[in-house]
Formats: structure tokens, C-alpha cells, sequence
């Protein structure tokens, strides 16, 4: 039997949207490509030309990424990272000597200050070479310590703490626990305020970097109180304090290298000069830092992309079946062709939500998280099929290939790597629920209390009439548009013709605006249930991103003089890809199963399939589905093992 899980908070669903919906930035101030074209708006102007970065930033980036690259082919051995499951610290103390922990540290604080398209380019490098690697740089940096003080730290804690993260000290970002994923409503780990510190108690699982880290940022629950707000808040905390207990270093089908771990608080003291902002601004500080931080794993995803396709071509034109090289089997160059086109886009949108985010004049909010969702689904495609083309060589290990005499290429590591980025920073489902609230965002903005059944028939009136006045300007705009000019974006044709595409993203993103409208129309107020609907609009949308991405960049190499044609040809090839996927998309949108599905889950809760699953052995060990975290000491050996140490 399976104990039952003790100490599960509760929460009821209405609360748990209140948390989540107070922790957003409710409003636009700049203008979002992605927002405008979820909306039927294709502003092309916002993204064309292609934003450039400056001379002396591509300077100083360059230099960095020459001496990373130098070092990663010298000291980095990716197949001794897996065999040891850590990464050696030598290699550790070499990246710290090249200031590769301070890459987006400004140099006043003793970093480097790369700007975030050169950060990605670092990121992947070193993901390329191992992803372990780049998963300790990116949790330090991305949304460790660093990223939220740059943000909204003190000078105080600014002049403290980021001269340590920038050259000797690892940071960690702890908000997960044993029964809080993705739901913070429900957090239980607690800061209790005590005079001029806060006292803090729980347990947070998932803890990437959490096992060697000096410096952690922890999102904790301040009970309200007389003087204090209370709230989800969030501290920067020494790992090293007496309280704290790195309770087991866990372990994963991938990332091998990570230090992942469960980490408990007991009592823990923690002066209030270290929290960072106000109580209760914890997840909005969360989610603003993720805003550009999710960046990081589409840069390792744009690596592996490139990784597979280095791969895919020298193996099939080396390999010969029937007579003729694998390529150019056509079976074969399909997933080539596949892998080609995609890598190309996967660039393009992480160069360009970069270059935006270095800009700062748009809000990228939702192209980051765009980018986030799609790198990390076509990167786990892409690799599939490097494990495809590759046959049973690419489900050997690589340490098996060596053995044996062969080429050692770790084709099915990269698959098993790869995998989280589908969970990390929000799993794909997450993703699309984050990204379609902020699509419909302009629609609950003046119909929101129309279709809320807690608001009053005064309410809903007045929302009546100001959902009136914007759809009466709104919808006839939909309804026409360049992409139906044949002569529109005809600045895009050189050869190859990408105009016709860019017509394309036109009239599907109008029409992409219709059915979302369709659907607010017709659910009301159970458009949130309709998950299945609202993330083929999401991804529907994220093709649309990608192909424009891919055109902008196309067009960017051929006036630079750098490789133009060969571009042109890729994005064509991914547009033309790509629109295929959409069209299906469009089509599951009405038709589809997500009415019998629902059916069907609730007879499999109900127990009414269970048949089915006999004749089978569980090899599952005994066990609770989710840990004990109920506060107290810990009864564990401390498993905590900074680099050096």
C-alpha cells in the first residue's frame, strides 16, 4: 500500500488563480510583437529591420566567446561529466578564472556585462559541449541571485552580493516544493518576521545547483501581521547558514552533472536586509526575472539544433544504403531537411527576442516565453530524429560506439538532455496556459467581468458596454489586410520569395484572432477549462513568431552579406514546414477529441478501466507519491559539496 500524503496544503482553484493573477504585470507600457500578433495585428515594423547590436558590444562579446569556446575544447570532457555524473571542479574553478559567472554582471560589480544575445551565444557554446555545463550557468545567472537583485535589489545588496556571484560564488533559486509545482498558491515554506530577521522553515525539491551553491534566492510565505503585509516574498539566503540541510542529491535520466538537489530549512535566520523588494512581491519578482531569463534554454535548445544537424550530415553522407548515401534517401532528407530548417528558426527567434530584450523598447514578455515553449519541443523533435537517422548506433551510448571501435557520438544522451527543457521553467502545459492569459489579455481586459460569475449585473453591465466599444473597432480589422495585397512584403523577395509567406502570417494571424474570439464567445467563462483549444492557439501563434523570426533574419543575412541565399532557402524551407503544422492546427482547433477525453479520464479515475492494466507487474517500490515536508530538523546528513570543497 501507498501511505497517503501528509500535511497537503488546500487550496481552492478561484484562490489559486488570484495568486497567480496578482503575481503578473498587469500592464503594457511598450509594444509586444507577439501580443499584437495573437490580436490579428501583424506588426512587422516592430521586428523589421532587424534590431543590430553595437560595435563595442560585439567586440567584447566575441572576445569572450573565442576564449569559452578555447576553453571548452580544452578542459570540458562531456563523456567524463556523465561516466562521474559531476562536473570535475577544476572545470568549475576555469570558468570562474574566465568570469563565465558573471556574464551578465555589470563590470561596476567585477562582471563582464555581455548583453543577453551574447549571453545566449555563450550558453550555446557551453551547452553544446555539455548541457550540464550550461544548466549550472544558466541557473546562476538566469534566475539564480544575479538576475533579481540586476532587477529590484538595493545598491546595498547590489554591491554585497554581485561581486561574489560574478567570480566565486554559485547561486541557486529555490520556489519548488515536494507538493508545490507549478501552483504557488500553495507554498508552505514559511519566513516568520522576528525583530530585524525572519525566521525561515520548509522544504524545496528540484534545486538546481542547490548542492554547491553559496548563495541562494528563496521564495518563502511571511504570515501577515501587524506591521508586516505578509505574502510570498522573496530573500537572498547564505546556503551555508546553520538551519540549512541539502538533505539528498537527486538524480535524473539526463543533465547528469547537474547538482540538483532537496534542500531543508530548520530556523532558519535570515536578516531583512536580504529580502529583495517588498513582502508579497516574491512571484512577481519571479516571473519579471523569467521574463528575459527564460532565455537561456532556447540558446542551449538553438545549440543542440545546431549540434544535430553537424551530426545528421556528416553521418548520412557517410553511411550508404541501397546503393546511395542515407541523405539522400528521401525518408531520410525529410529529417534533415526538418532539422536544417528548424535550427535556422530556433536562431532566429532566440537572436531576435535578444536583441529586443537588449533594446528594451518592446515588452518581450510573451516572446520569451514563446521562445522558451517552442525551443525546447523542436529541439526534443530535432534530436528524436538525429537518434532516427543515426538507427541503433543512435540509441548506443557513446561509451559503448567508443568501445567497439567507433566514432563516439552521444546521440542518445542528447535526447535524454534535452528532455527537461520540455518541464524546466515551466512545463509545456504551464506554458501555454501562461501564454494564452496573456494573449487574451486585451479581451478580459474590458470583457473580463462580463464573463466572471463572481461580478455583479452592474458589473457585467458596464463591462457590457466597454466590450461593445472595442470590438466594434476591433473586429472589422479583422476581416481585411495586406496579406490578401499579392504585391505586400515585396521587399522579402531576392530568388527565393519570402514575401508570400509574410503575406501568409498576416491573414493567419487575423484569423488566428477570429477563433480565439469564437472561442471567448462561445465558453464565456469556461475558456479557461478549455486547455486543449487554448494551446493549439498558443502554438498556433508560436509558428507564426518563428516564421517571422526566420524571414526578418533571412532578410538581415542577405544585406549583411552572409550566406543570404543559403538563409533565404532555410526559412522558406521552415516556413513552408511550418504552415503545414498550423494548418493542422487550425483544423484540430473544431475537430478534435477533448470532449471524450475528458470522459474518458474520468472513467479512468473512477476505476473503470482497470482491467486493462492486468497482467502486468509494477516494478514500483513501495512509497508516498509526494515526501513528508512537514517543518522540522532535518534527521539527514548534510549532502551539501561546494565547488572546491
Amino acid at each position: 500500500m501507498t501511505a497517503p500524503t501528509e500535511n497537503r496544503s488546500t487550496v481552492t482553484e478561484r484562490e489559486a488563480r488570484q495568486v497567480a493573477e496578482a503575481a503578473r504585470e498587469q500592464d503594457w507600457h511598450k509594444p509586444s510583437f507577439a501580443k499584437e500578433l495573437f490580436l490579428g495585428r501583424f506588426r512587422l515594423d516592430l521586428v523589421h529591420p532587424h534590431p543590430m547590436p553595437g560595435e563595442e558590444s560585439v567586440r567584447r562579446g566575441e572576445e569572450f566567446l573565442a576564449k569559452l569556446r578555447a576553453f571548452c575544447e580544452a578542459e570540458v570532457d562531456s563523456a567524463r561529466i556523465e561516466r562521474e555524473a559531476r562536473i570535475p571542479d577544476e572545470v568549475v574553478a576555469g570558468l570562474k578564472e574566465l568570469g563565465a559567472l558573471g556574464m551578465k554582471i555589470d563590470p561596476k560589480y567585477g562582471g563582464l556585462g555581455l548583453s543577453q544575445l551574447y549571453y545566449n551565444k555563450a550558453l550555446a557554446l557551453v551547452g553544446s559541449v555539455s548541457p550540464a555545463v550550461g544548466a549550472l550557468l544558466s541557473a546562476h545567472q538566469s534566475i539564480g541571485v544575479p538576475q533579481p537583485l540586476k532587477m529590484f535589489g538595493t545598491e546595498e545588496q547590489k554591491e554585497a552580493f554581485l561581486p561574489r556571484c560574478a567570480r566565486s560564488d554559485i547561486s541557486a533559486f529555490l520556489l519548488t516544493e515536494p507538493d508545490v509545482g507549478s501552483d504557488p498558491a500553495r507554498l508552505a515554506t514559511t519566513a516568520v518576521p522576528d525583530g530585524d530577521e525572519y525566521v525561515l522553515d520548509g522544504v524545496k525539491l528540484w534545486t538546481t545547483n542547490g548542492v554547491v551553491a553559496d548563495l541562494l534566492v528563496v521564495m518563502a510565505r511571511v504570515p501577515k501581521s501587524e506591521g508586516h503585509k505578509g505574502g510570498i516574498t522573496a530573500f537572498v539566503v547564505e546556503a551555508g547558514s546553520e538551519g540549512i540541510t541539502v538533505e539528498h542529491r537527486n538524480a535524473f535520466m539526463g543533465l547528469r552533472g547537474i547538482e540538483n538537489g532537496v534542500t531543508r530549512f530548520h530556523r532558519v535566520r535570515v536578516p531583512a536586509g536580504h529580502r529583495i523588494g517588498p513582502e508579497g512581491a516574491g512571484l512577481k519578482i519571479a516571473l519579471t526575472t523569467l521574463n528575459t531569463g527564460r532565455l537561456s534554454l532556447p540558446a542551449m535548445c538553438a545549440g543542440a539544433g545546431k549540434w544535430c544537424l553537424k551530426i545528421a550530415r556528416e553521418w548520412s553522407a557517410e553511411r550508404e544504403q541501397w546503393g546511395k548515401p542515407l541523405a539522400l534517401h528521401e525518408a531520410v532528407g525529410a529529417k534533415i531537411s526538418f532539422i536544417a530548417a528548424t535550427t535556422f528558426a530556433l536562431e532566429a527567434v532566440l537572436d531576435l527576442s535578444s536583441q529586443m530584450a537588449d533594446e528594451d523598447r518592446n515588452d518581450i514578455r510573451i516572446e520569451a516565453a514563446l521562445a522558451k515553449l517552442y525551443g525546447s519541443e523542436m529541439a526534443w523533435r530535432m534530436a528524436d530524429e538525429l537518434v532516427q537517422i543515426r538507427g541503433g548506433r543512435g540509441y548506443e551510448t557513446a561509451e559503448s560506439l567508443k568501445a567497439r571501435g567507433e566514432r563516439a557520438v552521444p546521440a542518445e544522451q542528447m535526447l535524454r538532455d534535452l528532455r527537461i527543457n520540455r518541464i524546466f521553467e515551466g512545463s509545456t502545459e504551464i506554458m501555454h496556459l501562461l501564454i494564452a492569459r496573456e494573449a487574451v489579455d486585451a479581451h478580459l481586459s474590458v470583457a473580463g467581468d462580463l464573463i466572471d460569475p463572481a461580478k455583479s449585473l452592474s458589473d457585467k453591465a458596464k463591462a457590457g458596454a466597454q466590450a461593445g466599444v472595442f470590438y466594434a473597432k476591433w473586429l472589422p480589422k479583422l476581416v481585411a489586410g495586406p496579406g490578401q495585397l499579392p504585391g505586400s512584403y515585396g521587399q522579402f523577395r531576392h530568388g527565393v520569395d519570402l514575401s508570400t509567406h509574410l503575406r501568409y502570417i498576416e491573414r493567419t494571424s487575423r484569423r488566428l484572432a477570429r477563433a480565439t474570439f469564437y472561442g471567448m464567445s462561445r465558453w464565456q467563462g469556461r475558456m479557461e477549462t478549455k486547455q486543449g483549444f487554448l494551446g493549439r492557439i498558443v502554438d498556433i501563434g508560436a509558428e507564426l513568431f518563428a516564421m517571422s523570426a526566420a524571414c526578418v533574419r533571412a532578410e538581415r543575412l542577405r544585406t549583411r552579406a552572409e550566406h543570404g541565399r543559403e538563409a533565404y532557402q532555410l526559412a522558406d524551407a521552415f516556413c513552408r514546414q511550418a504552415r503545414i503544422r498550423v494548418e493542422e492546427l487550425f483544423g484540430r482547433l473544431w475537430t478534435n477529441t477533448d470532449d471524450l477525453d475528458r470522459k474518458v479520464v474520468k472513467g479512468v479515475l473512477g476505476g473503470a478501466y482497470t482491467w486493462l492494466e492486468e497482467g502486468i507487474v509494477d516494478p514500483s517500490q513501495d512509497g508516498p507519491w509526494i515526501a513528508d515536508a512537514t517543518p522540522g530538523p532535518s534527521t539527514h546528513e548534510n549532502a551539501r559539496r561546494p565547488y572546491g570543497d
